[in-house]
């Protein structure tokens, strides 16, 4: 048996598909491109596959990472072959790995996310002025919303501000973008949405939520984790032009 992903990117009308049916458009993909899938034991055996981390319905994702079992040696390269024009439009595959067969998977090791948040042309906002409206929004001590807690389910009061790791102004087409690195993961996950909402309510009350498109640029991975060195995460010039332009937009 074979441990393997694939990255892949979600843009356009398919960010409008679920969690479980993107999960069960790539099944059929497998199926249906000869892809010999590793099965779960027991009453109802189920596919071995599962993403790094759930993306939101309606967001779109520039790196996004699909981990899967084979039952038989398939080449990564064969498979990436098979898969990527079995794609719908928006599903785009760059690549194929193999992963050795450590225990923790994928979604184990995620630490945190980078996103974008594209405002409107409406918002009548410039990098400069948003720099500062973000510097305003950091200097609370506080940044209180509603998160649903993972084991009660129920809306409680949340300090969010510790799960922010950074927050910034980056150019867009129509008006500049919020770039935001936020925890993510199974030890500490903040949804950008959470972010969004106490943002836009204090600093940009006239802009609202449903005008704003979210992307979730890529993902973080605990570099202690020696099975992860075998992804090749390319979000590392990313990182540098975005510092250029924190950098720019300081100045």
């Amino acid at each position: 048996m074979a441990r393997l992903y694939l990255r892949f990117a979600k843009r356009g009308y398919i960010r409008y598909t679920s969690h479980l049916d993107l999960l069960r458009l790539f099944k059929r993909a497998f199926k249906r491109t000869g892809v010999p899938l590793a099965y779960s034991q027991g009453y109802n055996p189920h596919p071995k596959m599962s993403f790094a981390q759930p993306l939101s319905l309606g967001y779109t994702a520039e790196q996004e990472f699909l981990e899967f079992y084979t039952y038989e040696d398939m080449p990564a390269e064969e498979i990436l072959a098979r898969m990527a024009p079995a794609m719908p439009e928006g599903l785009e595959l760059s690549e194929c790995r193999i992963l050795d067969m450590a225990p923790k998977s994928m979604a184990a090791v995620v630490t945190g996310a980078e996103y974008s948040a594209a405002l409107p042309a409406s918002a009548n906002v410039t990098q400069e002025a948003l720099s500062a409206l973000i510097g305003d929004y950091l200097a609370q001590p506080e940044i209180v919303a509603m998160k649903k807690m993972k084991k009660t389910k129920r809306l409680e009061p949340v300090d969010i501000k510790p799960m922010i790791r950074s927050m910034r102004a980056i150019p867009g087409v129509w008006a500049p973008e919020l770039a935001m690195e936020l925890d993510s993961g199974s030890a500490s996950n903040l949804s950008p949405e959470l972010v969004l909402q106490t943002f836009l309510e204090k600093e940009l009350p006239q802009v609202h939520r449903y005008d704003v498109e979210v992307c979730r640029k890529y993902l973080l991975f605990d570099p202690c984790i020696p099975h992860m060195t075998g992804v090749h995460l390319d979000h590392s010039k990313s990182k540098e032009g975005s510092e250029d332009e924190k950098g720019q937009a300081e100045g």
